[in-house]
């Protein structure tokens, strides 16, 4: 995730990007957002990219993972 936003304002971008790069440094590819202070549905993910890249082996961080939990029980 890439953080973005002003301050006490955050707001993210999950992307795609090599283990080795910082947090907000390069990526791949922009699959979603999340807001944090947003209440309800406060991410959109683009859940055909993200299995794409799930495919070819990457390992999505602990709240990602959460996000692909949720969005794959909304679309079934």
């Amino acid at each position: 995730m890439k953080r973005i936003g002003a301050k006490n304002s955050p707001a993210f971008r999950i992307v795609v990007a090599d283990k080795r790069s910082p947090r907000d440094g390069k990526f791949i590819e922009e699959i979603g957002t999340y807001q944090p202070l947003k209440k309800g549905e406060n991410f959109k993910l683009d859940l055909e990219r993200a299995n794409y890249w799930i495919s070819k082996g990457a390992q999505p961080s602990d709240t990602v993972a959460s996000f692909l939990k949720k969005a794959s029980r909304a679309t079934a």
